[in-house]
């Protein structure tokens, strides 16, 4: 008996231990699953499309563009920043223009008017957040544009050289193991980005080869061998032009994992697990689409080999993540996998008929849908000609918001994808192959603290952020109240508290427009600050591809056309036309109403302002201390009279100095108004608040403490509207005035609903083949684009 209580005792342990475990791998795997959905809801994933009018222009000439803002998860509009950075760049990264775009309900529309000195070139055109700055420049939109001038030097191209194509190896997981068997992609690109055809061996160090490869789609593909203990092994690929590159594989390691992922079946996906050693282990597998957890599960390594299945239907739609990570959770392989999207936006578009002549209606018939369902959506539409110049593929918003937002660098045609081409798959298997990690770091998904951001979202317009730091040591100053203004007849002041490290934030709201900002402290806290601004546009870039614009000389005659065209356009376009409008503002001041509201030109005026205020403000006492002057606001409320100095405000812009506020020229100033209580403005009170207005709003020559920073800063960029002249009347039709534009039509404010939609617009005086192109995203998240041409036939 006494030996069957031990046996019986050991099982028990056993089978105690045992549920241990499992308990704790139960908890290893929430405790992933857990984490990364704490991350995704902290770390939103906001993407935002651009829409270009064209993908070509003559310096001189105006860029159109729309902006969509989307949840990176869902693709459905967010309406959460309502600011976008737009930026051209040139080919040293140096920005040529920029603008704040303001969005409102998920999409903005701007405009840029080329430089007419720009030089010829490629150029880039990016778009973010203030919150995508977060997460790197790698995920902004990028975009390219050729500038053609023929009156300005181009940047020149660059002469043929040994470097002038690329070849990459991806170890599928990222790693490979001696002893395991494991799938490498290649890609093979010229200096430009375009994927190049290449047929390939492997050799070991002793020339042996291993293994024969070729080029599938985009200078892409792949092959599979097994890495031998301490070899050596180098890819030689020949290009289609007799040029071979050699390229080393990355050094094998001797112990670690090796994952692979295949189609197992049409509703699943198998992943693969190779170890090295013998040893018990259990491994964790965690997939996620854009940072939604679609599968969490383990599986124990049985002779280094463990298996995973996944059904299909819990991925979201796109691209997902497969990451294997160990029982201390950390990381060490990681998968892409991408699924098309079973359902998109149908743009059906339809002009009234196929040829048109000269100042000539064009009418489009235009439609929404998905599966056969009307459905309503936000659309764009650009309407250019056709010629030997503008040739270049237009980005396309289904395949950016559902492939190529979620990868690094850029993807040639990346429609292709979404196609039925029998080469699609496996084509985009290749692709998936060839990129990196997460757009996140695990560290920072795993920690125990969420980490935070220092870009918070613009909600309520541009933030303006700064540092203050002790003058001469550049210590941080914490807790200094800091007060930003700009010189305007519409008074506004935000004010903000530095925190630990020196850092202030202001919201500017819907600032429009170049302006001054002033920012200061209250030199009775401080006099030794220093204070700086930032710049509010990222400061990191991507590497470029190297793309170059390079004249052709067949296309002489075409540049001096277009050139030509562009100069007449120029000289009777309507300039006034061509304005940036901002829109109409609250007048109000950020105190509201006023207790007394002084205009002074209704009373005797006096040429010095002490006497204006001793004479007709009573509820501001003037007193003469031994240092000046000071202004005693008498208390409405509780009837008492404040010790301390009101906030003195002219046009908006803080006076500290009574002193010199009283020597102002009272016969420039046409309003007074004063706060006759404590007024609480964030975290600052204020003992009342007398605030001056000069005739025009800019301080009318006053003189500024030298200690105020001063800084010009350019606001929310105003709308222009497009203008296409329209030859509805006899008279206007046979108007003398030339209409050389190349882009006939441009409306980024489209909305459809389940009635068709008619769009007008006039052909112009040039003959043609005319592209109209149309980018859509309905408030489900569905996307799609469509495009047609027409011709336009000169009168015989």
């Amino acid at each position: 008996m006494a030996k069957r209580g031990v046996r019986l005792l050991v099982l028990l342990t056993l089978y105690l231990g045992a549920r241990n475990v499992a308990s704790g791998q139960e908890l290893v795997v929430d405790s992933l699953a857990r984490k990364l959905t704490r991350y995704q809801q902290a770390a939103l994933n906001e993407k935002l499309f651009l829409h270009l009018d064209r993908p070509l222009y003559l310096g001189g000439e105006t860029m159109w563009f729309k902006l969509y803002a989307v949840d990176g998860t869902s693709c459905k509009p967010l309406a959460r920043s309502t600011v976008a950075y737009v930026e051209v760049l040139n080919r040293e990264n140096k920005p040529v223009l920029q603008g704040k775009i303001p969005l409102k309900q998920a999409t903005g529309h701007g405009s840029f008017v080329l430089p007419s000195a720009l030089a010829s070139g490629v150029y880039t055109v990016r778009a973010y957040t203030s919150w995508m700055q977060n997460f790197g420049p790698e995920y902004f939109f990028h975009s390219t544009i050729t500038v053609i001038n023929p009156t300005a030097a181009s940047g020149g191209a660059a002469s043929p050289d040994s470097a002038a194509y690329e070849a990459q190896l991806f170890p599928e997981g990222g790693n490979l193991v001696q002893g395991l068997s494991s799938k490498v992609a290649f890609k093979v690109t010229n200096k430009a980005g375009t994927g190049v055809g290449a047929t390939g061996k492997l050799l070991d160090q002793r020339g042996t080869v291993v293994a024969s490869f070729q080029t599938l789609r985009f200078g892409m593909g792949s092959f599979t061998f097994t890495p031998e203990l301490g070899a050596t092994y180098t890819a030689m690929l020949t290009l289609i032009n007799k040029q071979t590159i050699r390229r080393k594989l990355p050094v094998a390691y001797e112990r670690g994992y090796v994952m692979h992922l295949e189609e197992s079946g049409p509703a699943t996906l198998t992943v693969a697990v190779s170890a090295t050693g013998a040893q018990n282990e259990t491994v964790f597998l965690l997939g996620h689409s854009r940072q939604q957890v679609a599968v969490a599960a383990k599986a124990p390594l049985v002779n280094g080999r463990a298996t995973f299945t996944v059904d299909k239907k819990q991925l979201l739609d796109g691209i997902s993540h497969f990451t294997l990570f160990t029982a201390e959770q950390k990381p060490v392989c990681e998968r892409l996998y991408f699924q098309q999207p079973k359902t998109k936006l149908s743009i059906d578009a339809r002009p009234d008929k196929n040829q048109y002549a000269t100042r000539e209606q064009v009418s489009v018939a235009l439609g929404t849908s998905t599966a056969g369902q009307n459905l309503g959506a936000n659309v764009s539409m650009a309407v250019y000609r056709l010629d030997s110049l503008a040739t270049a593929p237009t980005t396309d918003i289904n395949s950016y918001l559902w492939l190529a937002s979620e990868l690094k660098g850029s993807i040639e045609h990346p429609e292709y994808y979404f196609t039925a081409e029998p080469d699609a798959t496996a084509a985009a298997d290749n692709l998936m192959l060839t990129q990196g990690w997460s757009r996140f770091r695990w560290e920072q998904v795993l920690a125990s603290a969420l980490v935070s951001f220092p870009n918070a979202p613009e909600l309520n317009g541009p933030l303006v952020r700064g540092r203050l730091t002790q003058a001469g040591t550049n210590q941080p100053r914490k807790d200094i109240i800091t007060f930003l203004s700009s010189p305007s007849r519409l008074i506004g002041l935000q004010n903000a508290v530095s925190n630990a490290d020196g850092l202030v934030q202001f919201e500017l709201g819907n600032l429009y427009g170049s302006r001054d900002i002033m920012v200061q402290t209250n030199p009775q806290q401080d006099t030794t600050c220093h204070i700086e601004i930032f710049n509010p546009f990222s400061q990191q870039f991507v590497a470029r591809s190297g793309a170059t614009f390079t004249p052709i000389p067949s296309f002489k005659v075409d540049y001096a056309k277009r050139h030509f065209q562009n100069q007449v356009q120029n000289a009777f376009v309507d300039k006034a036309r061509a304005r940036y409008l901002a829109p109409l503002t609250d007048s109000t001041a950020f105190y509201g109403k006023a207790d007394e509201t002084y205009l002074l030109d209704k009373y005797t005026r006096f040429k010095v302002l002490e006497e204006v205020m001793r004479e007709y403000v009573p509820g501001v006492l003037v007193r003469i201390r031994k240092d000046g002057f000071h202004f005693l606001v008498v208390d409405r409320v509780n009837k008492l009279i404040f010790d301390d100095n009101p906030m003195i405000l002219l046009d908006g812009v803080p006076v500290f100095n009574v002193n010199k506020m009283m020597a102002m020229d009272p016969l420039k100033i046409q309003k007074l108004e004063v706060m006759a209580s404590r007024y609480f403005h964030g975290r600052a009170v204020y003992n009342g608040l007398v605030s001056y207005t000069t005739y025009k709003g800019d301080l009318a020559g006053f003189k500024l403490d030298p200690r105020v920073l001063v800084q010009e800063y350019e606001g929310l960029q105003g709308q222009r509207e497009f203008y296409a002249p329209r030859y509805d009347t006899p008279q206007a039709k046979a108007s003398r005035l030339p209409d050389l534009r190349n882009l006939l039509y441009w409306n980024p404010t489209i909305i459809t609903s389940t009635a068709p939609t008619k769009l007008d617009f006039y052909t112009v005086d040039q003959a043609g083949r005319y592209l109209v192109v149309l980018q859509g995203l309905a408030s489900t998240g569905l996307a799609g684009s469509t495009s047609f041409t027409f011709e336009v036939k000169s009168a015989l």
